[in-house]
């Protein structure tokens, strides 16, 4: 019998490889795909993409789609609560697996599996410490096609949003910028490739630009806001709406 595991996908191309890969081992099940959405503008978190999108992504996978419905600029305190939420219901339905997309970031591996450990869940990283040369070779070598849907101005300027990522696009990327995007310089939604029956049709939209406010402070916190400080943060990222077709 094989063990049944969750899968946090993001709707993005390092989702789409993990994915793959570990449906290459025979060890698991994956009985359903994890996305949390922004409740006031049914998008995925941080991608922007439309939640009618991201259900054809999941029907045309074949795996079922669990949405977790997060606020607008969530308090830690309640993006834990709607977690902790969904996933007690997916551990009393047998899932003892996580499965996620992170490469090399250690202390969001670190917070993942500390939440995860109060469930009996075991985080599991298909593409762990994989060089992002080497990942996003193979990412387009197996025939995934993926669009950049958003990117932080810190990093990219408006002409990377909305490009399909090919041998172009990386070799256009500065220096600074890792190539999978593994630092939050960008995002992709992914829209064909070996995990998908066929392709999901779309149309591009408009060119968005957005700022965010800043995190709320936890009544608890004993952190103290400079009067000074900014409502939203001094940096902002383009975002590229796709339209169902």
């Amino acid at each position: 019998m094989k063990t049944k595991a969750l899968f946090s996908w993001s709707s993005g191309k390092d989702s789409a490889l993990a994915l793959f890969k570990i449906q290459q081992n025979q060890e698991f099940e994956i009985t359903c795909l994890l996305t949390s959405v922004n409740e006031e503008f049914q998008r995925v978190s941080m991608h922007g993409v439309r939640v009618a999108l991201l259900k054809q992504q999941a029907q045309n996978i074949g795996l079922p789609l669990q949405i977790m419905q997060i606020p607008e600029m969530p308090s830690m305190e309640a993006y834990e609560s709607v977690m902790n939420e969904t996933l007690t219901k997916l551990k009393n339905q047998g899932n003892t697996h996580s499965v996620f997309g992170d490469i090399f970031l250690e202390d969001l591996r670190e917070y993942r599996e500390g939440q995860l450990k109060k469930f009996g869940i075991k985080a599991i990283f298909p593409l762990w410490k994989t060089p992002t040369k080497e990942l996003i070779q193979e990412f387009i070598d197996l025939g995934f096609k993926t669009i950049v849907v958003c990117v932080n101005e810190q990093f990219l300027d408006k002409s990377f949003v909305g490009r399909i990522i090919d041998h172009q696009f990386i070799t256009d990327l500065p220096e600074n910028v890792d190539v999978c995007g593994e630092n939050g310089e960008f995002h992709t939604f992914t829209f064909d490739g070996p995990i998908f029956s066929k392709p999901i049709l779309f149309e591009i939209g408009q060119i968005i630009y957005r700022k965010y406010e800043r995190p709320k402070q936890e009544e608890s916190s004993n952190t103290v806001c400079d009067s000074d400080t900014p409502d939203v943060f001094d940096f902002g990222f383009w975002f590229c709406d796709l339209v169902e077709k």
